[in-house]
């Protein structure tokens, strides 16, 4: 394997077929380099600060950690592969960036620490060592649509990652005064709560864990399959949509995204965040505006697979119970454990490095849908 492999996420072909054939198709996944690491960040006790009413706090600081690695991944040239998980996020990147990635989370870690009194974790593990404790980390692209691609990983890499990371007696670097960087340009968290396309909706957080690692593949179509067939095709199971968007209007509700990006309160940049805010209802009436909020629904991440099934969608209660029936009945059989959150709304947070064609937009169920999940899903496995 070539020592130089930067551009290995960035040259694997895109795969346009339905994600339930998708997933079954072995020979079009590829594995990760061994010389790549893995990066997860995490929030500590994050269902406790969800508890206490900061779950868009969670998400704004969790989107603030995928920036800090895309920025500096950016100016390298390099594309990577990274995993949105509503208190959390992970990455795998090549040896060229991953000193410049760590450097830049441990100071946006100690800021967190500062600002929030809120920890967030944010560690690294070795592919190597992943491999060599028996764990697979195999990836591919999948779109659904022409503008948005997403990663697709199947095997326990990830999970073993987080585990070690999350552990009591993992040590984190310390940060090294002076030279490390903080780069999160483009971080944007101007949307309201977003309430779902029609009045009868809810929105569903749902976590899906395959219990056999060497059938994950298999019980993952199934649970798509299910959902494919229970709410229809992605764009009709999208909880965001252009006419329930609304941009935050207050000080208060933008002052977060100031102390995230910033380290503290800056009025001037308060003022001009606002500004910009006001301004963007004028913006959104133009035709390059309406294009921009046309593509933001495109490119919502609602749906992540990093070794586990995390999306967001929204339908009717009927709906949901009747995927819950089929998912109860893979449970039962001991394929899957899952976990779903039910809210009334979605709450989104942006990177945008370019309004016409380079934006991402991270989407949660309100009130903290994600981690809610995960809370549910451990106290099942720990139960099995």
């Amino acid at each position: 394997m070539s020592a130089n492999n930067d551009l290995f996420y960035s040259r694997l072909p895109v795969n346009r077929i339905p994600l339930s054939e998708l997933l079954t198709e072995e020979h079009l996944f590829y594995q990760v380099p061994d010389n790549w690491h893995v990066i997860v960040t995490d929030i500590k006790g994050s269902t406790a600060v969800v508890q206490k009413g900061l779950h868009e706090t969670v998400n704004q600081i969790a989107t603030g950690s995928i920036v800090a690695v895309l920025n500096i991944c950016f100016k390298a040239n390099i594309t990577v592969p990274f995993f949105f998980g509503g208190d959390g996020a992970s990455f795998i990147v090549p040896p060229t960036v991953k000193d410049a990635a760590m450097g830049a989370l441990l100071l946006y870690r100690h800021n967190t620490l500062e600002n929030f009194n809120i920890e967030l974790r944010a560690g690294t593990v070795d592919v190597r060592d992943i491999y060599a404790r028996g764990h697979a980390l195999r990836i591919t692209k999948f779109t659904s649509s022409g503008n948005f691609t997403i990663p697709i990983l199947l095997g326990n890499g990830l999970s073993y990652a987080e585990k070690l990371i999350k552990g009591d007696d993992y040590l984190f670097p310390g940060l090294a005064p002076g030279e490390n960087e903080l780069d999160l340009s483009g971080m944007q968290c101007r949307w309201d709560r977003i309430k779902p396309p029609e009045n009868n909706y809810e929105v569903v957080s749902l976590i899906v864990l395959a219990t056999d690692d060497a059938k994950q593949s298999v019980a993952f179509q199934k649970v798509i399959t299910y959902i494919d067939e229970i709410y229809g095709a992605p764009e009709k199971r999208q909880p965001i949509s252009i006419s329930k968007l609304r941009l935050k209007a207050s000080f208060t509700k933008l002052g977060s995204e100031i102390r995230i990006r910033f380290g503290r309160m800056k009025v001037f940049s308060l003022i001009q965040t606002w500004l910009t805010t006001t301004l963007g209802y004028i913006y959104f009436q133009t035709k390059p505006g309406r294009t921009y909020l046309t593509r933001l629904v495109e490119m919502s991440d609602t749906l992540v697979i990093d070794g586990k099934i995390n999306t967001v969608i929204t339908g009717t209660e009927l709906q949901r119970l009747l995927l819950e029936e089929k998912l109860n009945r893979l449970e039962q059989a001991g394929e899957i454990f899952y976990a779903c959150y039910v809210s009334k709304e979605s709450v989104m947070s942006c990177y945008v490095r370019d309004m016409k064609d380079d934006h991402i937009h991270f989407v949660d169920g309100a009130g903290g849908g994600y981690t809610n999940a995960a809370g549910v899903l451990k106290l099942k496995c720990r139960k099995a």
